[in-house]
C-alpha cells in the first residue's frame, strides 16, 4: 500500500468514525435523562439583641408517638390516617439573668437577690423520622398535617424536659456557681424572696423522674 493509498485509509476511518459518533448522539443522545438541580438561598437577619443567658444543664430526649386522625363522613365512611413518629431533642436549659432583681450592700459585701427567676429551655434541637404511614382513600397527609404534628410533638417534648430532672440540676448549679463566685471576691450571697418565688424553688429543687412510654397524638374529626 503507497502513501497516498494509506493516507486515504486513515482519513475515511475517522470520517467513519467521526460519522458514527454523531449518529449515536442524534438517536440515543435525545432520549438520555438530563437533571439540573439549582439551589438558592437567602438569609435575612432581622436583629441582635444584648442577653445574658447562661446554660446550666443538659439533656437528651427520645419520644414516640401515636398519631391517628380519624375521619367520620356522615356516619357512613369511616377513613383514617396514621403515623409512628420518633423524636429526638437535644435540651439545653438555664437562666435569663436579665429576670433576676437583686440589689447590694456594700457595706456588708452582699447581694440580696430579691427575685429569682425559674430555669427555662433556653434551646431545642430536634430531629423527628416518621415510621408505619398509614392513610385511607380520602383522609390522607397533607403538609399542614405534617407541620401540625410537629409542632404538637415539639410542644410535648418541651413540656417533657420542663417535668424531667432538668430544672433541678440547672438550679443546683446556679447556686453553686453563684456562691462560689461570690466567696472568691469576698462577698456574701442573701435570699430575700418573695414567699411565692421561694416556695417555687424549693418546688423545683425536687427530683423529678422522667416517665418512659408512648403519646398518643389523637384527633377525631367529624365531617
Amino acid at each position: 500500500m503507497d502513501a497516498n493509498s494509506l493516507f486515504f485509509f486513515i482519513l475515511a476511518l475517522f470520517i467513519g468514525a467521526g460519522g458514527g459518533i454523531l449518529l449515536y448522539n442524534r438517536i440515543f443522545g435525545a432520549n438520555s435523562t438530563k437533571e439540573v438541580s439549582t439551589t438558592e438561598s437567602t438569609v435575612l437577619l432581622e436583629s441582635i439583641e444584648k442577653v445574658f443567658k447562661v446554660v446550666m444543664a443538659e439533656g437528651y430526649f427520645t419520644e414516640i408517638y401515636n398519631y391517628q386522625h380519624d375521619k367520620n363522613i356522615w356516619n357512613l365512611i369511616k377513613d383514617k390516617k396514621k403515623a409512628l413518629i420518633i423524636a429526638k431533642a437535644k435540651v439545653l436549659v438555664g437562666y435569663d439573668f436579665a429576670k433576676m432583681r437583686f440589689h447590694f450592700s456594700e457595706e456588708d459585701r452582699k447581694m440580696i437577690i430579691d427575685y429569682f427567676p425559674d430555669p427555662e429551655i433556653l434551646s431545642m434541637d430536634t430531629d423527628y423520622k416518621f415510621y408505619d404511614i398509614e392513610q385511607g382513600w380520602l383522609n390522607r397527609f397533607q403538609s399542614d398535617d405534617y407541620t401540625a404534628i410537629l409542632n404538637e410533638a415539639k410542644q410535648t417534648m418541651n413540656e417533657k424536659a420542663l417535668e424531667s430532672d432538668l430544672p433541678r440540676i440547672a438550679t443546683n448549679q446556679v447556686h453553686l456557681m453563684m456562691f462560689q463566685l461570690a466567696a472568691t471576691m469576698n462577698w456574701k450571697i442573701d435570699l430575700e424572696l418573695p414567699e411565692g418565688n421561694e416556695s417555687r424553688l424549693g418546688e423545683i429543687g425536687k427530683y423529678h423522674p422522667t416517665d418512659a412510654r408512648i403519646n398518643n397524638l389523637k384527633i377525631e374529626d367529624n365531617t
